[in-house]
């Protein structure tokens, strides 16, 4: 008898949790069509996540979707960060003082995460962001807020690393224009995403230290470009700064 990779047969187990995560409920023959699988193969892994409750199928569609198991698990991984508990009395405050929605994220690789998220009650339009989305550091503010507290060498790295491509018309692409966008964020201490990740959306964000001194989280201020305008940014600049330098007190990181 043949026997299997286990790193393969965790590589085909992961994608069929990533694809099931992005589609919703899918059938067997797309989860077999999109993952490149035969179906008895598919079928086997589909039912080991059944049988460990990661996986349900619909009895009356035959449909097979995510159980709310990563929801348990998402939020014991966010229970065990003790900075969105710090954070959180500080960004509803900023939310409510802006009127805007806040995003608190943590980075991961060359990603950031979205890890609490606060909307404003006196805010009508929802934005599509949500926790645990990831975006790319190049092409958002908080990445790049994080990113210029870090070596250039570190951002050479995350640079190379990253997918470099073109989210809307006005994502930078090209690396010295780049460079120069982190020389302007250290020289003002926040960073600006211009509709880069997300068109008409503009946002400001600062970088935060973790509790070991490291850029590893940020804090944003988003909305739609025609509540953002660049007077508006500067009022937002202060509100922002001051909770910067609030949550960076509790946390000794100043």
């Amino acid at each position: 008898m043949e026997s299997k990779n286990p790193i393969q047969v965790s590589e085909r187990i992961f994608h069929t949790i990533e694809y099931l995560a992005q589609s919703g409920p899918t059938g067997l023959q797309d989860l077999s069509n999109e993952l490149g699988l035969n179906k008895s193969t598919v079928h086997r892994i589909l039912n080991s996540l059944i049988c460990m409750d990661y996986v349900r199928q619909d009895a009356e569609t035959l449909k097979y979707s995510l159980s709310f198991k990563f929801c348990r698990i998402s939020n014991q991984i966010l229970a065990q960060n003790s900075l969105i508990d710090i954070a959180r009395p500080y960004i509803k405050q900023l939310a409510e003082l802006s009127g805007e929605t806040v995003h608190l994220v943590q980075i991961d690789h060359i990603h950031a995460v979205y890890i609490d998220k606060v909307e404003s009650p006196r805010n009508s339009v929802r934005l599509v962001s949500m926790v645990g989305k990831s975006i790319p550091l190049y092409c958002s503010g908080v990445g790049k807020a994080m990113l210029a507290d870090m070596p250039d060498e570190k951002i050479r790295s995350v640079w190379e690393q990253s997918e470099i491509r073109k989210m809307t018309e006005y994502t930078i692409t090209d690396p010295a224009r780049f460079q120069e966008e982190i020389r302007e964020i250290r020289r003002n201490g926040y960073a600006l995403d211009n509709e880069e990740n997300e068109p008409g959306v503009r946002c400001i964000a600062v970088s935060l230290r973790s509790f070991q001194g490291k850029p590893s989280y940020a804090l944003s201020i988003s909305a739609p470009k025609d509540r953002m305008s660049d007077i508006r940014i500067l009022e937002l600049k202060e509100m922002i700064l001051d909770t910067k330098e609030k949550i960076s007190r509790e946390t000794g990181s100043l």
